[in-house]
């Protein structure tokens, strides 16, 4: 399903993003370029395995919570891990599709496992749960590392699965004790550690099949600008949808979550002020912000039944995609046209508010349809604003520049900053990390 299915949907999206922005040059790609067989697998890994954690977590929140939209969040879930598999199946055949899909779903059971325990207050319920991550670890790894040729390996693999168990255990737990800050830097922290995980696995996957990718690289400067941008615009979107189900709900975690979302509006401007300055970055952090408020006061408005507060909050984003879509058209010098981006803000703007209406209308799995419309679409503009800033500054990310491999345990303030790499490294290099992998032919080099 995740060829036929969910890159069928961010397919027609992004047929129409292109076709309304043009965000890159119709004519042939100079090199470097983030527009490859391989950077559209490492992206669609980006997506798929951010979105798992994203969705995981909050599906572990809503069974703590024994919410009324829980079911539609495991099934929002369990359609990731579908697309997962396919993405599996796609490279390494039907069998290994199968075999992925059922370690796969066994793990997420070990989390919900250790979540009805700990509601239970059955100690030795989490820890048989714990147990069986632990099992699903060694497991999970040996598959990897047989599948990819021992281009990953499982001693590596499995250290990097069990950061991912604390992860999200982790924001798990914060979110139990009431600590609600330290649950969402959890949160920030197990998404951007994905990043990391679809850096590995692609680099692998396309050293081991070069003709199925054009001989094309998945770890470029260039691929790594990308996949940085997808990250920081899909937890947008993510990060949105949650400040607004709490801001409706009068949720308890609604400061901690809204916080969450201002750190990424920081991590944001910090990016476009890396490319463009300082002043440019103030600028984009006003108007992202406003736009930000404007949600708001569409949450607000809604929880008071004003329809016409309602209409100023839609109104006021129409004036901020003209207002955002001319910021950047100037940024980029006219490789990303104002119109067509003012057209795909609104796709955005309508993607959330459909998420925001249905949750409030209890139709729960619309909501979450749109949820997964809405974090999908955030890698289109992550293409299109990459491949200008390429397009733009090219000598910044030449492909035989050495993009930066792994390193162990960065959380999210040491992957954002954008201004500090461009000052050390000349260019901007996503630093990926964790440990997760350990690339024998780069370390045979």
């Amino acid at each position: 399903m995740f060829w036929k299915k969910s890159l069928t949907l961010t397919s027609v999206v992004l047929l129409i993003w292109i076709g309304l922005v043009g965000a890159v040059h119709a004519e042939d790609h100079p090199s470097p370029t983030v527009d490859t067989p391989a950077s559209e697998l490492r992206s669609d890994l980006d997506h798929l395995l951010s979105e798992h954690v994203y969705l995981a977590i909050e599906a572990m929140r809503k069974g703590a919570e024994g919410a009324e939209d829980f079911d539609a969040s495991t099934n929002a879930l369990n359609e990731n891990t579908d697309d997962l598999s396919n993405a599996i199946a796609s490279v390494y055949g039907d069998e290994a599709g199968q075999q992925f899909n059922e370690m796969w779903s066994n793990h997420i059971g070990f989390f919900v496992d250790y979540v009805v325990a700990t509601g239970e207050e059955d100690e030795a319920g989490k820890e048989e749960a714990l147990d069986n991550l632990s099992q699903y670890q060694e497991e999970f790894s040996n598959f990897l590392e047989s599948a990819t040729g021992e281009r990953l390996e499982a001693d590596a693999l499995a250290e990097g699965l069990q950061m991912h168990v604390d992860q999200l255990v982790g924001a798990f737990e914060a979110y139990v004790m009431e600590d609600y800050e330290k649950a969402y830097e959890y949160e920030r922290e197990a998404m951007h550690h994905m990043y990391m995980v679809s850096k590995g696995l692609s680099d692998a996957i396309t050293d081991q099949f070069p003709e199925k990718f054009d001989e094309t690289k998945a770890v470029t400067p260039a691929n790594d600008l990308r996949s940085e941008l997808n990250y920081l615009l899909s937890e947008h979107a993510g990060l949105a949808v949650i400040a607004m189900q709490n801001g409706i709900d009068g949720a308890p975690d609604f400061d901690a979550s809204a916080n969450a979302l201002n750190s990424n509006t920081e991590d944001l401007a910090d990016a476009i002020a890396s490319v463009y300055g300082d002043e440019a970055g103030q600028q984009f952090k006003e108007m992202w912000a406003a736009h930000i408020g404007n949600f708001v006061d569409y949450v607000e408005a809604t929880g008071a039944e004003d329809e016409e507060a309602q209409q100023a909050a839609l109104d006021a984003l129409a004036d901020y995609r003209q207002e955002f879509s001319q910021f950047i058209d100037t940024a980029t010098e006219g490789r990303v046209a104002a119109d067509g981006l003012a057209e795909g803000l609104q796709m955005h703007v309508e993607q959330l508010i459909g998420a925001f209406d249905n949750y409030v209308e209890g139709n729960y799995q619309e909501a979450y349809d749109h949820v997964r419309e809405a974090y999908a679409h955030m890698f289109i503009p992550a293409k299109g604003l990459s491949g200008a800033f390429v397009d733009q500054f090219p000598e910044n990310f030449k492909d035989n520049m050495p993009s930066e491999m792994p390193k162990t345990g960065l959380a999210p303030t040491e992957t954002n900053n954008f201004t500090a790499l461009w000052t050390i490294a000349g260019l901007l290099v996503l630093v990926a990390g964790g440990g997760y992998y350990y690339n024998r032919r780069n370390a045979e080099k």
